[in-house]
């Protein structure tokens, strides 16, 4: 039997990298994904082909942003796959600038993004995982929440922010049988990373400063953080949470 049989994984930004990824390893163990994220046809894609492997999966067009549309979204996933099990908030946006030259509406859209859009997330899943008494909730963070990173100020804010809530809400719900914990992943070969890099003076370099500062000698890959989301949001981890994982290939090391 496969760790997810039965169960219902909703994971936003999942026409993504990493969200791609990680829609593919739970439909690879059994579950019925949901795939959310503001570019349906992003979307459509990795339900797609999570379809032609044999799984099941639907895409759902979602602003994480609006409460509405939150609210809209799982209800229409909850019509079509069931009850949410497993919640990874995944979706992210940053920009690559120095906090001084940085503009209040990029916080804002950074705020909406990373902070709300997982706030509303949580707001529209956790009654129903309450009602039932169970649920899994993996965030993915960054480890700028743990450290810091030049140039993602506010990024690094909404993040650290994010660890605070999970931690928090862990505590809140422990008793319901849900679990929530966080995945920190390091500089991963994503769109979100190209996009970041694209806004310094020499995105090529900065790229290749990074590989070199972790340990692995490489970039994260999507795949390597799929496989520690599934953990988190598997029963094999039914006695862990409130914690924090940094997936970066040693970039970070904190015991």
């Amino acid at each position: 039997m496969a760790r997810f049989d039965g169960k219902t994984v909703l994971v936003t930004g999942g026409g993504g990298g990493i969200g791609g990824a990680t829609c593919k390893r739970f439909a690879a163990e059994g579950a019925k994904v949901a795939v959310f994220d503001i570019n349906l046809e992003a979307a459509e894609k990795v339900a797609a082909g999570i379809r032609s492997a044999g799984g099941v999966a639907d895409a759902f067009q979602c602003d994480i942003a609006s409460h509405a549309a939150v609210n809209a979204a799982v209800a229409a996933a909850e019509a079509r796959l069931g009850p949410i099990d497993v919640l990874v908030n995944n979706a992210g946006w940053d920009i690559f600038k120095p906090f001084a030259k940085t503009e209040p509406g990029e916080w804002d859209k950074l705020i909406a993004i990373n902070l709300t859009g997982a706030l509303n997330m949580h707001h529209a899943v956790l009654p129903g995982m309450v009602a039932r008494k169970y649920g899994r909730i993996v965030n993915i963070a960054s480890d700028a929440a743990r450290v810091g990173s030049s140039g993602e100020a506010v990024y690094a804010a909404c993040k650290g922010g994010l660890v605070a809530f999970s931690k928090t809400i862990a505590r809140e719900h422990a008793r319901h049988n849900i679990t929530v914990n966080v995945v920190c992943p390091g500089p991963t070969d994503t769109a979100l990373l190209a996009g970041v890099t694209s806004g310094a003076a020499n995105p090529e370099k900065l790229v290749e400063a990074f590989a070199k500062a972790i340990p692995m000698g490489r970039l994260g890959q999507p795949n390597d953080l799929a496989g520690a989301i599934a953990f988190m949001g598997s029963d094999d981890a039914a006695f862990v949470t409130g914690q924090v994982l940094s997936v970066s290939g040693g970039l970070t090391m904190n015991g």
